[in-house]
């Protein structure tokens, strides 16, 4: 679900409102359904995201608070209460970006990581906080994620985090960041175990349910110096580079409890007992569901763990399917929602359960995926069977056999629906001749098995639609992996040393984090799941420095928040934001030095210097 912002004109006067949209398929593709309208602010609806103050055990309150004043300087003592503004000067300098990171930094605080930064990170003879350029970092990455070069010279100048957090500009520089970069990671376990324990306290969350999948992520560079760049299966279509693969294990509801960096052609199988033991080690082994789809199961996995009474609902690879021909062809199935059905089979040592699952959807796109190779493969054969019989020379029956390979190859999907042989054709002048047919087998077991799937868990209490329920929450870490990739940018790394990487993806890990805090409240205050729809909008209120000529020769700076749009102004009352008026004190604007006689400037007509 999204949402879509719309206008209205009633009696002459555009009103802009929030739709709730969701997003479906249908056999003639994709289509958009209102699930609800939000755009009319009743008393309740405005309370909607201030609900979630009620499970901040109290502290919600008070961090509003202190983002609502910001800074608590006493004000200029040399500045009167009142004063004469000179109205033909004013002028506006320095517009600077506010709502993006004043809502990054609402959610920091919520989540408490400035508190747990600053206790566990001993104060040195630092310039600034480690906890604070930490805050910098991971609010960088959750608004416009980049490099730290990036952010010191074009983020950080352009928004008004410095005046929020009481950093100037030059003292946010690449090495400064890049130090912090590695502080933060030695704390990475205690970063994970806060957030698990934050995340509970706001969300209530299942911890007893695990989703667990792996992905990769790729190197700009030869990245030498990384013993754990490698190459490998790339889920981003790039083996041409090297890359690690990133682990990541979720709640039910997509929250992140903790991942590994593992080596780029490290397979995925091999990962499950490290990731199980550590994530035992950290948060205990008692009652845990295990989720993992097909590409981390093998029968030394499930056995250990099995003998760590550990439960787990896991997909199977197609291929054992065939096991189960003939309960496929049984009627006695159980819907579980609408186009999608299931059957439960016992293991024959009755330690296991199998859950058949088939759905329309999915099978109506693998018959059009099996159309479309096996119209490929015949194109591809018919013109190596014309090119055969209209040859003016001699071919070899090696060379046929690499191209049928190469055909085959490219539409593995379809390639055992042909029976295809080369054989001698002496009326021809190739003197070979093609000769294919379709294996009417293999599109029988196609036609009963297309949109079918094999599910296998030691989970004996819950009912089959509890369990095809459960494993679809894979989706869960899928979306995380996307939300990594392309909105919080993960992809591609260009940092070259180990350390500097597992850094790169501790931030990318925290900034996920406060998204999924944003999208979980959103969700369960009835705004869908539209995240950078509501970041866009609430990034579009700027801070600007309105400058105050006076009565007295001097100017005044004055820094002000621009006023929110309806549009903007709806969403802001739902999250529950103050959004204050200005940043910091009225203060005048210091006089800038004067230049020596000597090094005076003379720009009239006759100087030569006119023409600079």
């Amino acid at each position: 679900m999204f949402l879509k912002r719309c206008f209205r004109k009633k009696n002459g006067k555009r009103h802009v409102y929030w739709q709730l949209v969701e997003s479906y398929r249908t056999p003639q593709g994709s289509r958009h359904r209102v699930v609800g309208y939000l755009g009319e602010l009743s008393k309740s609806a405005r309370r909607g995201w201030a609900r979630l103050a009620t499970v901040l055990d109290g502290k919600a309150a008070t961090k509003a608070e202190q983002l609502s004043l910001l800074d608590q300087s006493d004000p200029d003592p040399t500045l009167p209460d009142t004063i004469t503004v000179d109205l033909n000067g004013v002028r506006v300098q320095r517009t600077r970006d506010f709502g993006g990171v004043y809502l990054a930094l609402t959610l920091w605080r919520m989540l408490e990581l400035d508190d747990l930064l600053d206790q566990r990170i001993a104060k040195g003879d630092e310039a600034v906080p480690w906890s604070l350029m930490a805050a910098v970092l991971a609010i960088a990455r959750f608004c416009e994620p980049d490099s730290e070069l990036h952010v010191e010279d074009t983020w950080y100048p352009r928004t008004a985090l410095g005046e929020m957090l009481g950093i100037s500009e030059n003292l946010v520089n690449d090495t400064r960041l890049y130090r912090t970069l590695d502080v933060i990671l030695a704390l990475k376990s205690e970063i994970e175990g806060h957030l698990k324990s934050r995340i509970g306290e706001l969300f209530k969350p299942d911890f007893d349910l695990l989703l667990y999948d792996v992905t990769s992520t790729y190197f700009e560079g030869q990245a030498e110096e990384n013993p754990q760049a490698k190459r490998g299966y790339s889920r981003d279509h790039r083996p041409d580079t090297k890359q690690v693969c990133v682990a990541l294990v979720v709640t039910r509801e997509g929250f992140p409890l903790g991942y590994e960096v593992f080596s780029g052609n490290r397979a995925d199988v091999t990962t499950v007992k490290e990731i199980v033991e550590a994530m035992e080690a950290k948060y205990g082994q008692a009652g845990r569901v295990w989720v993992m789809d097909r590409g981390m199961v093998s029968q030394e996995n499930l056995e250990f763990l099995r003998t760590r009474n550990a439960r787990y609902l896991v997909g199977t690879p197609k291929s054992m399917l065939r096991q189960f021909e003939k309960h496929l062809l049984d009627k006695d199935w159980e819907e579980v929602r609408d186009g999608v059905e299931v059957r439960l089979v016992s293991s024959a040592d009755a330690q296991e359960t199998f859950v058949l699952c088939r759905s329309e959807d999915r099978r109506e796109k693998e018959k059009a995926i099996h159309a479309r190779f096996l119209a490929r493969i015949e194109d591809g054969l018919s013109k190596l069977e014309k090119t055969l019989a209209g040859a003016a020379r001699k071919r070899d029956k090696v060379t046929i056999g690499k191209q049928i390979g190469r055909l085959l190859g490219r539409n593995s999907r379809g390639a055992g629906a042909f029976q295809i042989e080369v054989v001698d054709a002496p009326e021809h002048r190739s003197g070979l001749k093609l000769v294919w047919s379709r294996v009417n087998e293999w599109e029988d077991w196609a036609t009963l098995s297309e949109g079918c799937y094999l599910l296998r868990t030691n989970i004996t209490d819950q009912t089959p639609q509890q369990l095809w329920q459960t494993y679809m929450q894979l989706t869960e870490v899928e979306a995380a992996f996307r939300t990594h990739k392309s909105d919080l940018q993960i992809r591609p790394i260009w940092h070259q040393l180990e350390h500097r990487v597992q850094a790169h993806i501790l931030f990318s890990f925290l900034a996920y984090a406060m998204w999924k805090t944003l999208q979980t409240w959103m969700d369960r205050s009835g705004l869908g799941r539209g995240t950078r729809t509501v970041i866009e909008e609430v990034a579009r209120i700027k801070a600007c420095d309105v400058i105050l000529p006076t009565s007295t020769g001097r100017e005044v700076r004055v820094c002000c928040i621009t006023e929110p749009d309806a549009a903007q102004r709806s969403l802001i009352d739902r999250l529950g934001l103050a959004i204050p008026q200005r940043l910091g004190r009225p203060s005048w604007v210091a006089v800038p030095q004067q230049l020596d006689s000597a090094c005076s400037i003379d720009f009239s007509p006759k100087s030569p210097q006119h023409g600079l």
